[in-house]
């Protein structure tokens, strides 16, 4: 047996200390040398492909505008300098190795420079832009002119304007696409649709969306294949199918994921270009378009936005062509499209024009003429335009307007009308006064004339969002209210005339319009649309009487009578009743024919043929 005892005169603590030492990370005074990672090139070249690799990612999702007034770009080039020197660090395992971070750290100086030089150029950019120091350049982004009330407000009818808002167009596509069996378990309307004339006639045309991703695994390689043509009168709702029509569906729309996501589709196209919201239109034919405007920053890098051009892009094909924006408001051949400047883009312009007339100053201390739109603002049709309305009120939000204004949607030409009186929220709550029982609520008016009287016009709305009646109300006073309801005149028509009845009494026992014959305003309910057999339009019918059809060799000039439809061999038949004959056509042969109803005068070219049932060649709308 050992009688040796080992020797235990030592100090835990100093063991543990000095491996510590010895495993330690050096600190930043301690590192005698910085040491060039070997391979430099290699490395290098590395981190420039990963950068590569990730920017091309980020250009993917975020589509910036390879153009100095966009924001997006220098984000992105900032961007580019963070993920290239974050690879570089990695590669040369600054992350490992004190030494390579000492000398990533010193390479970095170049790349931290660029980037403060992007955001010096950024804020001077924003700096020479701001209305504290261009107030008058903001206030002369639109010019402003005014209006005769009266003229341009004479030819608008209160039976020609829009009864149902965007909300209510939803519902009614909604509708009709779920009675729709080969629509319905696949798409879903879009809540974005845009408010146009249609031949004189205000709509508004909805895309489909896919449903769901899988949904749209399933069906984009045939893209979508309709879209929802809702009439704002008669509220009428009818599915466009492009493949019958046009032997294709809408290959490119917000609702696709890649390439065929159109406002990636417009970026590849136009790399350079200040892209708008893109818009769903129609033309003449019927056929699906993207209306983009092509922006412009007018005021220093970042300030005084405009429109300088549109991109018309072919929804089935993705064909796109750039107008300059004064080929769009005076070519007759583009006069179909009819937005170009957004509502929000117009009310900025105007809010600029009123309260920077006078200088930045004026417009926050003393305020001398200065106005801006009031909240909310609505669209009429007139000269085959659409037309924004809102009303202009002071800066202080009066419980009144002093005025209103009308900007078009195509041209942005601007016409202010010195027309004080109710705001329209005001005029809203009245007309939800007038039927506080029911508990309907009103939309937002639509202002129009009758008999020179600046009315307000506003649909009722019950809880299941529909049409439950209509009312008016005077703009100069806005106790002065008529209401007209569906329940009790039991037709569409009528109610309205009651509507606009019962407010002419209003102003006459007002003393407001003391000389206006009810004779000269009510219109016909024979002519109007009746919303309670699905709105079919009627033709003027002097004294009831329906004109005789007229007859030529091979052509027909009559009413419609009756319409059916059929599909024979994948393609929809038309037959449309003149003078006891149906006269049939397909619809690719002759697309108008979706748009007419029964009472419609029309003029069909035929084959002459015996028997009830004659193949037509062309139908033509009178």
């Amino acid at each position: 047996m050992n009688d040796k005892i080992p020797n235990m005169d030592y100090d835990a603590d100093e063991v543990i200390n000095e491996f510590k030492e010895k495993i330690k990370w050096p600190k930043k005074d301690e590192v005698q040398a910085v040491v060039k990672p070997s391979k430099l090139p290699l490395r290098i070249l590395i981190s420039f492909l990963i950068t590569v690799v990730v920017g091309a990612a980020a250009y993917y999702m975020m589509l910036p505008a390879l153009n100095i007034h966009d924001t997006q770009i220098y984000i992105y080039a900032i961007l580019l300098v963070v993920v290239f020197m974050a690879s570089f660090a990695l590669v040369c395992k600054a992350n490992k190795k004190i030494e390579r971070k000492e000398y990533v750290k010193k390479k970095s100086i170049a790349p931290i420079v660029i980037i403060a030089v992007i955001a010096v150029v950024m804020a001077v950019g924003y700096v020479t832009g701001v209305t504290l120091f261009r107030a008058n350049s903001y206030s002369q982004l639109m010019q402003v002119q005014d209006g005769n009330f009266e003229t341009d407000f004479d030819e608008i009818s209160y039976d020609k304007v829009p009864r149902i808002d965007a909300s209510r167009a939803k519902t009614l596509a909604d509708q009709q696409l779920g009675s729709l069996s080969e629509y319905k378990s696949q798409y879903v309307v879009s809540g974005n649709s845009t408010q146009i004339n249609y031949k004189n006639t205000p709509v508004r045309v909805a895309y489909l969306e896919y449903a769901d991703v899988f949904k749209w695994i399933n069906n984009t390689k045939n893209g979508l294949p309709a879209y929802m043509l809702i009439d704002l009168v008669s509220q009428k709702v009818t599915a466009i199918n492009c493949v019958e029509q046009f032997g294709e569906g809408i290959k490119y729309s917000p609702t696709e994921l890649f390439n065929e996501k159109l406002i990636r589709h417009l970026r590849f196209q136009y790399p350079t270009a200040l892209l708008d919201t893109p818009n769903f239109e129609i033309d003449d034919n019927m056929h699906p378009y993207w209306i983009t405007a092509v922006l412009n920053k007018t005021i220093g890098l970042f300030g005084g936005t405009d429109v300088k051009g549109v991109i018309i892009t072919d929804a089935l094909t993705g064909e796109s062509q750039y107008y300059d924006i004064e080929q769009v408001k005076t070519s007759s051949e583009l006069s179909w499209i009819d937005v170009v400047y957004s509502e929000s883009l117009l009310i900025e312009q105007y809010n600029y024009y009123g309260k920077l007339q006078n200088g930045f100053w004026n417009s926050i201390i003393f305020q001398n003429d200065v106005n801006i739109a009031s909240s909310g603002s609505g669209n009429i049709a007139m000269n085959d335009d659409v037309w924004v309305y809102t009303g202009v009120t002071s800066s202080e939000s009066d419980s009144s307007n002093f005025g209103f204004i009308l900007c078009n949607q195509r041209t942005k030409e601007t016409r202010y009308y010195k027309k004080s009186g109710a705001m329209e929220q005001s005029a809203q709550q009245s007309a939800q006064d007038a039927v506080q029982n029911y508990g309907y609520y009103a939309t937002f008016p639509i202002l129009l004339g009758i008999d020179g009287n600046p009315t307000y016009f506003m649909s009722l709305y019950g809880d299941s969002n529909t049409v439950k009646g209509y009312a008016f109300v005077s703009l100069e006073d806005k106790t002065v209210v008529g209401t007209g309801l569906l329940d009790v005149a039991k037709s569409d028509a009528k109610a309205l005339n009651s509507a606009l009845e019962n407010y002419i009494d209003a102003l006459k026992e007002k003393g407001v319009a003391k000389d206006v014959d009810k004779n000269d305003v009510i219109v016909d309910e024979d002519d109007m649309t009746s919303a309670d057999n699905n709105a079919e339009n009627q033709t003027d019918k002097p004294d009831g009487n329906t004109e005789k059809p007229v007859k030529e060799a091979g052509k027909i000039t009559g009413e419609v009578t009756d319409i059916k439809s059929s599909v024979n061999d994948g393609n929809t038949v038309y037959y449309l009743q003149i003078d006891g004959k149906y006269y049939y056509i397909k619809v690719t042969d002759a697309m108008e024919v979706l748009l007419i109803s029964k009472g419609d005068t029309v003029t069909v070219e035929f084959e002459e043929s015996d028997g009830k049932f004659i193949p037509a060649k062309s139908v033509t709308v009178e």
